[in-house]
């Protein structure tokens, strides 16, 4: 790691501090909370110019641009930006999941944490979802904390981290928002079940009350089971994850936005079962397409032993009787991308992260 100036140091301290793993080695601790009060805020472009030190030697980040999809809608009121990202534990990356064309050093945790915090602070995410995370308490919890959000992880029941040597503890889903936009209302973590049982996928739905336009709205954040041959199980935890949003909702009375990994195509019937749903959701990235109707072709791209895998799995559903969107990220293209595709020296992750702005419907009589 390389030196940094004295105007930077005592940031750099709090940055380094989280380069380690071993110092959140012992399991039995991962889910004790620390004792966050009396941390210093941090300045974001203070944290992203010592992530871009860090990252000096590698390629520079890519180059994204937001499309405007606004239909002649006007808001008086700052739009929400939404970020969902599964972001690849480092277990899983470095353990099991085999990305044959990625050199192992672009994987390194030291450089890899600074492309993922980059890429956060350059879209700057109102509420921030996130899959994957095995580095929640010694690294995003107490940097993204120190930045403004409030913070939830709820890890899986038996996280397939853990069967990894060294591991960092069990990976999860994450939430996070800024506390000067939102307030808190509810908090619900939800260990989801299929034919009855309980799995050992999670997700978290909050709802939030947003101090600008004073109007409730519920986020939610969760990740699917994985792999060809479980769609039957996919579609019973969406078809539970639902049933509760719909409580959580008051059956849609309360706005909702939906992120996450759902490990299905769009020809999937759990994706059919969240378009067809009572609480009238779309899907954001469809609104990129022509005809507003077609899924992105991919949200990740990988190389594995068992050959290429291109796919679209990554979902932010909306309300779309209550919520517009005002504009959503581009994705990667395939020349940026590059032969080696995910992960890489460029992008820490083996899947695209999706940002979207929405605003509230101005029709009163359509919302709560």
């Amino acid at each position: 790691v390389c030196s940094m100036g004295n105007s930077t140091s005592r940031l750099y301290s709090a940055l380094a501090k989280t380069l380690s793993s071993s110092a959140v080695s012992q399991h039995q601790n991962c889910l004790e909370q620390p004792d966050l009060a009396q941390l210093d805020p941090i300045d974001p472009k203070d944290l992203l110019e010592e992530c871009q030190i860090v990252l000096q030697k590698r390629p520079p980040r890519f180059q994204r641009n937001f499309v405007d999809l606004k239909k002649n809608a006007t808001s008086n009121h700052r739009p929400i930006r939404v970020m969902q990202w599964n972001i690849l534990a480092q277990a899983l990356g470095e353990g099991k999941d085999n990305f044959v064309q990625c050199p192992i050093e672009a994987l390194k945790w030291e450089e890899r944490k600074c492309l993922i915090l980059e890429e956060i602070l350059a879209y700057k995410p109102d509420i921030l979802c996130l899959q994957e995370v095995d580095h929640y308490f010694d690294t995003f919890e107490p940097l993204l904390s120190r930045l403004g959000y409030q913070c939830t992880f709820f890890p899986k029941p038996w996280s397939p981290c853990l069967d990894v040597e060294q591991n960092n503890g069990p990976d999860g889903c994450a939430l996070f928002f800024l506390k000067d936009r939102f307030e808190l209302i509810n908090s619900a973590n939800i260990r989801l079940t299929a034919m009855k049982l309980k799995t050992n996928q999670v997700a978290i739905a909050q709802t939030l009350k947003c101090n600008e336009t004073g109007r409730l709205f519920c986020i939610a954040v969760t990740h699917l089971k994985a792999r060809t041959g479980w769609e039957r199980f996919r579609s019973a935890q969406g078809c539970d994850l639902l049933q509760n949003l719909k409580s959580i909702t008051q059956g849609a009375k309360i706005p909702l936005i939906i992120c996450g990994d759902f490990n299905a195509e769009p020809t999937e019937e759990v994706y059919r079962e969240f378009s067809n749903s009572s609480l009238n959701l779309n899907s954001a990235y469809k609104l990129l397409s022509p005809d507003g109707q077609s899924e992105p072709p991919y949200t990740t791209w990988k190389i594995r032993p068992s050959g290429e895998c291109r796919h679209t799995l990554d979902y932010i559903w909306y309300s779309q009787h209550a919520l517009n969107v005002n504009s959503a990220l581009g994705l990667l293209t395939e020349e940026q991308i590059g032969p080696n595709r995910l992960p890489s020296f460029n992008y820490p992750s083996d899947h695209l992260s999706l940002v979207c702005d929405f605003s509230f419907n101005q029709d009163p009589d359509r919302l709560l």
